[in-house]
């Protein structure tokens, strides 16, 4: 077996999350509500009832949950010569993790996002700096979690996916909303390397071009070509398919306070528990317990668990457990 440096790569892009908490504001949906907008009186001065920030980004909270989870991390990342650049560099130095492969980008600014949080949901106002991905010939690795990062980066992706090739390194995708437009045909020979496929149901649907019952979206992803599909579904939950059997899960009941970072814990903390040579049905059990812990605080790393806080948030819902789909 290959030694490795890592036990995971985080890799995507960076940014400042600044939080604002409204009540000032209104719901429109559409008649069967798939299509619903978040409504402010044009031309009005909206005041805001809290602001908080946070470094974020998917791979960000990945690297930052999977230090604390107790996994060896690295994390890949272009950040602006800027204040926001230093704090993402300072607080993965406060958590351990390895600013191996991060560069930076001289002269340039930084990503940033604006969070609309009403009714404990998200609306999320996004500017990503143009960057120039470059290949990193990446050391041997357990895993390495692939996920929203901006234009010019195939040649990075290339790298990475022949990283996978040659080496025992498992592959954890969980495309942006970039990546996800560039459409199924574009992502296939990564999916055909993928161990783990992470997407919420809309992004599932919007991959396979329509959007199916889970059962049916479960099948579609997994025939495209990972070896396991993992489908978060708000909620209700979240299901996995192997191949052989399919699992659902509940949410772990606790109070919603703010929804960004769901799905990124949910996904480090599945991963987490492979890392761990758990079964998959664990696995859904750790990433229901870190994605509970994480909307109950503002921002997506607030609430990200270490292994202390994981026992002791399994122990307190051992009944919530992942049911076999017939």
């Amino acid at each position: 077996m290959v030694k490795t440096e890592f036990d995971i790569i985080s890799v995507g892009d960076a940014t400042l999350d600044i939080f604002i908490r409204v009540t000032e504001a209104s719901i429109m949906c559409s008649e069967d509500r798939s299509t619903c907008l978040l409504c402010f009186n044009y031309a009005d001065k909206i005041p805001i009832e809290r602001l908080d920030r946070s470094v974020a980004g998917n791979a960000a909270n990945n690297a930052v949950g999977s230090a604390r989870l107790g996994m060896k991390t690295a994390f890949y990342s272009i950040v602006g010569d800027d204040e926001t650049g230093q704090a993402v560099i300072e607080t993965m130095k406060k958590e351990k993790v390895s600013l191996k492969y991060l560069r930076v980008d001289k002269g340039k600014l930084s990503n940033y996002s604006v969070v609309l949080n009403y009714r404990a949901e998200r609306t999320i106002l996004t500017h990503s700096e143009p960057r120039t991905y470059k290949p990193m010939h990446f050391g041997p690795a357990g895993w390495v979690y692939f996920t929203a990062i901006g234009k010019n980066h195939d040649k990075l992706l290339q790298d990475i996916v022949d990283h996978v090739r040659r080496t025992e390194t498992r592959l954890a995708f969980n495309p942006g909303s970039y990546q996800l437009r560039q459409g199924l045909d574009k992502l296939l020979p990564t999916l055909k390397e993928t161990s783990i496929l992470f997407l919420n149901k809309e992004e599932g649907g919007m991959l396979v071009g329509k959007q199916l019952g889970m059962d049916a979206l479960l099948r579609a992803l997994k025939e495209t070509g990972p070896e396991i599909v993992v489908v978060t579904d708000g909620p209700r939950g979240a299901n996995a398919f192997d191949g052989h059997k399919m699992w659902s899960i509940g949410v772990f009941p606790v109070k919603v306070v703010e929804m960004t970072g769901a799905g990124d814990s949910f996904a480090t903390a599945f991963i987490a528990a492979l890392h761990y040579n758990l079964p998959l049905t664990e696995a859904l059990r750790w990433g229901s317990a870190n994605s509970a812990s994480v909307v109950g605080e503002i921002g997506p790393q607030a609430g990200l668990l270490n292994l202390k806080g994981m026992k002791q948030m399994l122990r307190r819902f051992t009944r919530v457990k992942p049911k076999e789909l017939k």
